[in-house]
């Protein structure tokens, strides 16, 4: 090694040293190193207390350097017996399978058209920037935050939500996820059931899952939730709690009727139900105008609200809130005092200024604007690519599509194949309580970095579809494209394409 080499450097070369030795081994002394490797006493020194640091190395003043004991001989073992924690942690396991990729995380070059977020080019990063340097100036940032929330912060999510809600009626919380499971456990208890929308929010129904709860499907149709149906499901299983999306529905986007949302608060109230009203994407309407919330037009107390400002600024501004009135506020103030006792300081003052700027307002329009116009992007590109499939709605709101494929076809097949072309999207057998009524693909248009990605992710995609095999599906095949078909691609067919609005 010559004398333009670094600490970093040599602390390779020891780590590499180290890796050979046994535990209490002792490695060459300091004048040595710097005789082997034509280095500096400062470079060696160097190089030792970064070894140190990661625990590679002990150090003995006065007696020299010695190899530690490596942490898998004392950690993790593949000798560590711990078979018994099956016993002691019974059945109450956490049901993830909904929410985790079971393809794992994408290679390099993916087009990712399953996220949940916006793409950063779409975040307002300079205002987040600039409102986080702001909070940390202030001098009582690193103090308690109440249990509830800056009282600030409350009276703004108290006026976006709008009626009579008032600041006491508010309970900041750590993101939108972090709501739903305190809501969740709050309202009802374990082995109740809950109705959910069909199909749903994947995430809510592992959280009601997590807290005990039996989730009990109702349809959707066009207008979103069927009261109808609704009656009859309260009716059936006695439940006392219904989560619902009136608002750019996920994954569907329809919005409830209005006729029908005083009908669901109704059919609730004479249930003796509350409705868990989740508005994530109040932010996220594409320009036209966006319902009131149906906790404004709420007398009775029968909505526990949530929402979230991560969805229209960025995934790690995890602010949230719940609103509530009556006992069930009471009751989740103290789920969320057990839980983490408060959100912290720094990122609620962060929010407040983001909501209190006039750029807040200017980045939820330009937001808008460009959700819109990737939406009419995206249906296009998949009109073109997919014919046969069909597109349940024009989204006027919201972060993707959601696309109802041809019979035959298996989602969760045609959903792997497209990840092996390089492009992400979500098998809609996800979105499920129960047993899917046909196969569909929630296609995201909001997390890809253009127009282009957006387009040739559909292509991607209309690849993936014609080359699977016409065996592959439930009950036939190999489960991916052990052979192509031998059908002329999809894109060249001469007929009319059944993508259409309703």
């Amino acid at each position: 090694m010559n004398d333009g080499s670094t600490s970093v450097e040599l602390a390779d070369s020891l780590r590499a040293l180290v890796s050979r030795l046994s535990p209490g081994d002792r490695l060459p002394s300091s004048r040595e190193l710097i005789k082997k490797y034509r280095v500096g006493p400062a470079t060696v020194a160097r190089a030792i207390a970064a070894l140190a640091a990661e625990g590679a190395v002990v150090t003995r003043p006065g007696s020299g350097t010695f190899a530690a004991q490596r942490l898998r001989d004392t950690v993790g073992s593949s000798d560590t017996d711990t078979d018994w924690q099956t016993v002691a942690l019974t059945d109450r396991a956490v049901d993830t399978h909904l929410i985790a990729d079971p393809l794992g995380p994408p290679p390099a070059g993916t087009i990712t058209m399953d996220g949940g977020y916006v793409h950063r080019s779409l975040q307002p990063t300079g205002a987040l920037s600039a409102a986080l340097a702001r909070a940390a100036r202030r001098p009582d940032v690193w103090d308690r935050a109440p249990a509830g929330g800056l009282t600030a912060l409350r009276t703004v999510f108290a006026r976006i939500v709008g009626g009579s809600v008032a600041p006491q009626d508010v309970l900041v919380t750590a993101g939108g996820q972090s709501a739903l499971s305190i809501a969740f456990r709050a309202i009802a208890g374990p082995g109740s059931p809950v109705l959910v929308e069909s199909p749903t929010y994947p995430r809510a129904l592992a959280a009601a899952r997590a807290a005990g709860l039996r989730p009990v499907p109702v349809p959707l149709d066009a207008d979103g939730l069927r009261p109808d149906l609704l009656a009859d499901a309260f009716a059936m299983t006695g439940a006392r709690l219904l989560y619902c999306q009136p608002t750019f529905q996920n994954p569907t986007g329809t919005v409830l009727a209005p006729e029908r949302r005083r009908q669901v608060l109704d059919v609730a109230r004479a249930s003796g139900a509350f409705v868990l009203e989740d508005d994530f994407a109040r932010h996220l309407g594409h320009g036209g105008t966006v319902p009131r919330p149906l906790i404004a037009d709420d007398r009775d107390g029968t909505v526990v609200h949530v929402t979230s400002l991560t969805k229209p600024a960025a995934p790690s501004l995890r602010i949230g809130a719940l609103v509530a009135r009556g006992p069930v506020m009471e009751r989740m103030r103290a789920v969320r005092l057990v839980d983490d006792f408060f959100v912290t300081r720094p990122l609620q003052e962060a929010a407040l200024e983001v909501l209190s700027s006039p750029t807040w307002e200017r980045h939820l329009r330009s937001l808008g604007t460009a959700l819109r116009e990737r939406c009419a992007v995206l249906a296009a590109a998949v009109t073109q690519e997919i014919p046969d499939a069909t597109l349940a709605g024009m989204p006027t709101g919201g972060l993707q599509l959601w696309i109802r494929l041809p019979p035959g076809v298996d989602d969760t097949v045609l959903t792997s194949a497209a990840r092996q072309r390089g492009v992400a999207v979500s098998a809609g057998s996800r979105y499920f309580a129960t047993e899917p009524p046909a196969a569909h693909l929630r296609i995201g248009f909001a997390a890809t970095a253009d127009h282009t990605e957006l387009t040739e992710g559909a292509r991607r995609l209309g690849t993936a579809l014609t080359d699977l095999d016409p065996k592959d599906g439930p009950g036939g095949g190999t489960g991916l494209g052990s052979q192509k078909s031998t059908a002329p691609p999809r894109r060249a067919r001469q007929h009319e394409t059944t993508l259409h609005d309703q």
